[in-house]
């Protein structure tokens, strides 16, 4: 049997995932970074070539890597919400706008004024947040009118990498939903979102099934990768829903918490009303698994907190930072000594919907040292998620098992306190690189390896050791965490005030 090519476009890098069917493993993975640009400080963008030039390089290492290039089928994944726009050529416009981006305050406001919360919500399973690409369409039509005249089609990451594979442009059922001008119960684009938005209705492009073959491998994009030509490449899915089917987290009854660079709660729901249910602190978004939705709930900044920790510690390009982290974390009682963290370095969405929410140490004292600022940090990052698993799993659902999910998970500290904080064990699932490989199994369902992408997941997805929380540690993570959200309410106003200087000193 050949294998499968899973190529995930992440925030931070891409990474190219090789997976075989025969033995349900994955054999080469490889990856390459690329920069967050901030050409001021609520602005995040990136440059679309470079998660085009890194898809080749990581493509190639993992295939160097496995000494095999019989690959039977490409499936993507990536991050959601932000986007590129193309001109008729297929040439990029201007610098993608990504989701961490804050410029759209405004026009979140006037989004929600023009159509009203409970409707935008009952419409597209959210409200609009700053970094979604509905209320970036206003900005643009605001202050950059010559880049939508140029633009032919509006492209999310992933969608980007599989145009220049293909030529083909177009998009999936759940990268559309996360743009905010989704119907998510019609899967159609809004109507009245796409206008409320200002957006040009023919930038919006035709949207497909995730495991939907969108064309064949071009010839010449397969002389770049050293494949094949006529190779099927399907459309992919967003990296929430990628992840969630690589850790067989595709129907009600389980979920998954993802610390990756963002944080996310995901919950698996079904319903037969004729509207999703809706909860404006949350996301409900189509799954890539048919007849499908699933509850989001979103914290912005949970491995870029660490990130963070790393460069003002002046760890940056060492190699063994975040082992460091978990070590000097992991010698630690619960509570760091006294010391809370806020992680809303890029704003906040769950629960808060806030761009202008501010990161923070509460309680920082002389004899806090590194490894007491790297424990409030994890420590911070689960007490945001709890709130999120909360209210995700008010509306969703109750959960038989947490899967935990994304590079922080690797760490047995972190994942120990997320535990402990949570009061609920935690499984892994023994398949590394979770949104690559869901993103390979979609490939194998439009290349004919598997049926469906149920069975798919029932064939490969298996779960290994449970993480399981400490009562007594529980015990006093939960009157911490008592403080922990009593503190975002209580320094808002503070927050707006620093935000709004931050803004008039850039």
């Amino acid at each position: 049997m050949t294998l499968l090519l899973g190529i995930d476009i992440g925030t931070s890098s891409a990474k190219a995932v090789l997976f075989d069917p025969a033995t349900a493993r994955v054999i080469a993975v490889a990856a390459r970074e690329y920069p967050i640009h901030k050409p001021a400080p609520d602005r995040a963008e990136q440059n679309a070539e470079d998660w085009w030039t890194a898809s080749v390089d990581a493509v190639n290492e993992a295939l160097e890597k496995a000494g095999r290039r019989d690959v039977a089928g490409i499936g993507f994944s990536g991050q959601m919400h932000g986007g590129v726009l193309l001109d008729e050529a297929g040439a990029i416009v201007r610098p993608a706008i990504i989701w961490a981006d804050l410029r759209t305050t405004a026009e979140v406001e006037a989004g929600l004024e023009r159509v009203g919360a409970r409707q935008h919500a009952a419409i597209a399973g959210t409200l609009p947040a700053a970094g979604f690409f509905a209320p970036t369409l206003l900005w643009l039509a605001r202050h950059e009118p010559e880049s939508l005249q140029r633009a032919a089609t509006l492209l999310m990451p992933k969608d980007y990498v599989r145009f220049r594979l293909t030529g083909l442009f177009g998009t999936d059922i759940t990268d559309a939903a996360a743009t905010a001008l989704f119907d998510v119960t019609r899967r159609e684009w809004s109507p009245l979102l796409v206008e409320a938005y200002e957006a040009p209705p023919s930038l919006l492009p035709p949207v497909s099934a995730s495991a939907e073959v969108a064309g064949p491998l071009l010839p010449e994009a397969a002389r770049i990768l050293g494949l094949e030509p006529d190779i099927p490449v399907v459309f992919g899915c967003a990296d929430q829903p990628a992840q969630a089917i690589g850790n067989g987290v595709i129907a009600p009854g389980l979920a998954s918490v993802t610390t990756g660079s963002g944080g996310q709660v995901f919950t698996p729901l079904r319903f037969t009303s004729d509207r999703a249910p809706s909860d404006p602190r949350l996301h409900v978004f189509n799954h890539a698994a048919p007849h499908t939705w699933y509850v989001l709930g979103a914290i912005l900044s949970a491995g870029l907190s660490l990130r963070w920790l790393r460069g003002i510690t002046g760890l940056d390009g060492v190699a063994s930072a975040y082992a460091q982290f978990s070590s000097e974390a992991g010698a630690l009682e619960p509570g760091a000594d006294g010391l809370i963290f806020l992680p809303y370095l890029a704003g906040e969405r769950t629960p808060h919907m806030d761009p202008a929410a501010r990161g923070a140490f509460i309680g920082l004292s002389y004899h806090h040292t590194r490894g007491h600022l790297a424990r409030a940090v994890m420590e911070g990052v689960a007490f945001a998620l709890r709130q999120a698993l909360e209210l995700s799993l008010a509306l969703g659902g109750e959960v038989s098992t947490i899967i935990a999910a994304g590079g922080g998970a690797e760490s047995d500290v972190w994942r120990q306190i997320q535990a402990d904080v949570f009061g609920l064990p935690l499984q892994q699932t023994l398949l590394p690189e979770q949104a690559g490989v869901g993103a390979a199994l979609l490939a194998g369902v439009g290349a004919g390896v598997y049926p469906t992408i149920e069975a798919a997941c029932e064939r490969v997805v298996r779960y290994g050791p449970v993480t399981e929380p400490d009562a007594e540690r529980h015990a006093r993570y939960n009157a911490l965490y008592e403080q922990f959200v009593e503190l975002y309410p209580r320094l808002r106003e503070d927050f707006h005030r620093l935000a709004r200087t931050g803004v008039q000193s850039s």
